[in-house]
């Protein structure tokens, strides 16, 4: 078996408060990688259910409980991701998940926004120095508005958050977003959004788009000399500078750029995939630490060297039809 380039790697998990939509985005992006050919619903009135929820009890609930594993690749890239439940009961659950991971997508409802099970995924993520970027969901939706929910990650979760997107219509008329690192409208048509299509900016969202994309350079200056240096003499930041910026941000888990749609519509999410791939880390990028047990529990940085000896951690234990699957992440050597 030939080795996955860790450099493209992404390892990432989709943490939400119940029903923010967190499964139905991820059956979204199941699909959009090729993954599954249909896409069903969570409380799916053909029976079927969504593909990640396994056990009987989640698909009568329409709620994750067990975090399942699943591969992905979106591109040249390889994506692991790993469901973590977002119910309060199964803190546990999501704390071992955590563990495993290199990045995550926190799943935000854009009517209810930051919300009780929120917080404590937050403070997991802290705890264990995941690097995220925001998913504000359910854009069609009576309500819905995401500068009210970026607001309160900033008031409630104390995270520099920054629009990353602009929505173009809400609730009924939610058509799609406005990519501001490209700017960019980006549209998403056919049956299951599948079709994407970039236009130039309505030209009544134009002054918005600007203003928006002059705070988004503005943090992201922060944490890039030169962006920083053409910020400051007003001068025209690139695409590729401002992503790079927006990257560095983001692993320092000093940023959290904030994207948006609406799954069950099939909007946004392959941007979402985008800016997993663009934004969050590769398994070289995080410091992983181990506790050396021979040596007074001191602690030990992990390399991702296939040579070195083998540390790894068993996350997740199912009894499948073929018996007992142990789903373990190696951080360091080589596993036979």
């Amino acid at each position: 078996m030939a080795l996955m380039d860790l450099n493209l790697t992404r390892n990432i998990g989709i943490s939400a408060h119940i029903d923010s939509g967190k499964t139905t985005l991820t059956e979204r992006i199941l699909f959009y990688t090729g993954r599954i050919h249909k896409i069903h619903d969570v409380r799916g009135k053909d029976g079927v259910g969504a593909k990640m929820d396994s056990m009987e009890l989640e698909r009568e609930k329409g709620i994750t409980i067990q975090s399942a594993a699943t591969h992905v690749s979106w591109g040249n890239v390889p994506i692991n991701i790993i469901d973590t439940p977002g119910h309060v009961d199964f803190t546990i659950e999501v704390e071992r998940a955590l563990r495993v991971l290199d990045g995550a997508i926190l799943v935000l409802c854009g009517v209810a926004g930051v919300q009780s099970q929120s917080i404590t995924v937050d403070r997991q993520m802290r705890r264990y120095n995941v690097p995220r970027i925001a998913f504000i969901n359910k854009l069609d939706r009576a309500g819905a508005n995401p500068f009210r929910v970026t607001q309160s990650l900033v008031e409630k979760l104390r995270l520099n958050a920054v629009l990353a997107q602009l929505p173009i219509g809400l609730e009924d008329a939610h058509e799609g977003v406005i990519d501001l690192v490209k700017m960019k409208a980006v549209y998403f048509n056919g049956a299951d959004g599948e079709e994407i299509i970039e236009k130039e900016i309505p030209a009544e969202m134009l002054e918005d788009a600007k203003k928006y994309r002059h705070e988004l350079v503005a943090k992201a200056a922060d944490f890039d000399e030169e962006v920083g240096e053409k910020f400051l003499m007003e001068e025209e930041v690139s695409v590729e500078e401002l992503m790079r910026a927006i990257r560095k941000g983001t692993l320092q888990q000093a940023l959290v750029p904030v994207f948006m749609g609406s799954a069950f519509k099939n909007k946004g999410v392959q941007k979402v995939l985008d800016a997993v791939t663009d934004y969050l880390p590769n398994p070289k990028e995080v410091i992983n630490e181990a506790l050396d047990q021979k040596n007074n529990e001191e602690k030990v940085v992990l390399e991702s060297d296939p040579e070195k000896d083998l540390v790894a951690l068993a996350f997740k234990l199912e009894d499948g039809r073929f018996g007992q699957l142990t789903y373990m992440r190696v951080y360091q050597g080589t596993i036979r």
